[in-house]
């Protein structure tokens, strides 16, 4: 794969081009020249686009496809396509699957559907057997097979002699433990913020307590065994304020937000319509202030998309039965480029790799490309034009975001809308 890019801004504050307009020379995957002018002597592909800027890949640490089991929501092959033309060179995929991964077989089977493609998949695999929250599952022989952490997908762990074990079994490996923060006792049938939306609305609360107290015990066990804690998708100024202390205390935690949860909040649950039903839900406003300031300081690791695709059957029905999640690849950008500036935007989405063990490079000569390529200043409404995804729930329909995505070119593959 040979390609020159012309006239692309450089967004990487760990490349020595940072912020400069340059043409980048490809060839055989590899970048092989940058510079202020390139003469295309070879006859290459020039690739032109208005105003186009260039960064490191950027990465998803959470992102739910269907296959197998649940194909008619997303094929593997589909939400890879998708992933590429949202600008993701590289995605962590849960194993909320029919069958749940959780063994060897089953990791290396995810892994095989997603090679020869331009966005490189990372399988998550179970931390229990079938996700049932009972028995550890097979964590070291995935982990062989290719897995990058483990986790059941938006299930908490009840038992707390259960995540201790998995601390503590999974340090001899190097294994990365993720622990969805909900006590469920506290949460009960809960289905929306607890909150003046929630009673209004006669709608079950889910109080920023039950995230926060789960939390409190994993942060707990964590400094008791060691090991390596990763906290997915917090939602409230508590938990930022947890996290930061338990940082400051030295401990191996990371975290992460989905990105709906940094610009909607439960006021917008008023027409009980059902792409709104989330987990975590959506908080206040000073829960959001709160997250961006957290991401601001570095207290808060990644962002993610929490791309969760949903058939209609199970989201066009009353609010209290509709499933939780949202499809969030395709707007990723957009919504995170409108609440924060592009260079931090662009800094969280490529930063998070290191965490799950993947490597990552600075935009370089001789370095594999491995870039994304975006238009930082565009505006328009996010509408079902813009959703590649098999599923259409996307919580971003009809909202104003500002930034575009042309595509991808990684693993010697160029993807572009």
């Amino acid at each position: 794969m040979n390609v020159l890019l012309k006239s692309a801004t450089i967004i990487d504050s760990k490349s020595d081009f940072h912020n400069q307009t340059v043409d980048i020379l490809i060839e055989k995957g590899v970048i092989s020249k940058i510079s202020k002018r390139i003469n295309n002597t070879n006859d290459y592909r020039e690739i032109h686009l208005d105003n186009l800027h260039v960064s490191q890949g950027w990465f998803d640490s959470s992102v739910s496809f269907g296959e197998p089991g649940f194909e008619e929501r997303e094929t593997i092959s589909n939400g890879l396509k998708t992933a590429a033309l949202s600008g993701f060179t590289a995605v962590a995929m849960n194993a909320n699957t029919n069958p749940v991964l959780d063994s060897y077989a089953d990791i290396s089977f995810v892994i095989s559907k997603g090679q020869n493609n331009a966005v490189s998949l990372y399988p998550i695999g179970a931390l229990t057997n079938g996700s049932k929250g009972e028995n550890l599952a097979e964590l070291f022989d995935m982990k062989n097979a290719g897995a990058v952490a483990f986790y059941d997908y938006q299930k908490p762990i009840k038992d707390p002699n259960l995540m201790k074990i998995a601390l503590q079994y999974a340090d001899n490996f190097g294994g990365l433990i993720c622990s969805f923060p909900q006590e469920s006792k506290i949460t009960g049938l809960g289905v929306v913020n607890e909150n003046y939306t929630s009673t209004s609305l006669g709608l079950k609360g889910n109080p920023n307590l039950a995230e926060e107290l789960q939390i409190v015990r994993d942060l707990f066990l964590l400094e008791y065994t060691g090991g390596k804690l990763h906290i997915p998708t917090i939602s409230t100024a508590k938990s930022v304020s947890l996290i930061r202390e338990a940082k400051k205390k030295k401990l191996d935690v990371s975290c992460s937000v989905a990105i709906h949860n940094l610009f909607f909040s439960d006021s917008v649950l008023e027409g009980f319509d059902t792409r709104y039903k989330v987990t975590p839900p959506l908080r206040t406003q000073e829960d959001i202030d709160a997250l961006i300031e957290g991401l601001k300081d570095g207290t808060i690791d990644m962002v993610t998309s929490d791309h969760n695709p949903i058939d209609i059957e199970h989201k066009k029905v009353e609010f209290d039965y509709a499933e939780y999640g949202t499809i969030g690849l395709e707007s990723a950008f957009g919504a995170l480029n409108t609440v924060l500036s592009t260079k931090k935007a662009i800094d969280i989405l490529t930063k998070g790799k290191n965490r799950f063990g993947i490597a990552s490079k600075p935009i370089a000569l001789g370095v594999k490309a491995e870039l994304t390529l975006f238009n930082p200043k565009t505006t328009y409404t996010f509408t079902k034009a813009q959703i590649h995804s098999t599923s259409k729930n996307a919580i971003f329909n009809n909202v104003e975001l500002k930034g575009s995505v042309y595509g991808i070119i990684a693993n010697k593959k160029v993807v572009l809308k």
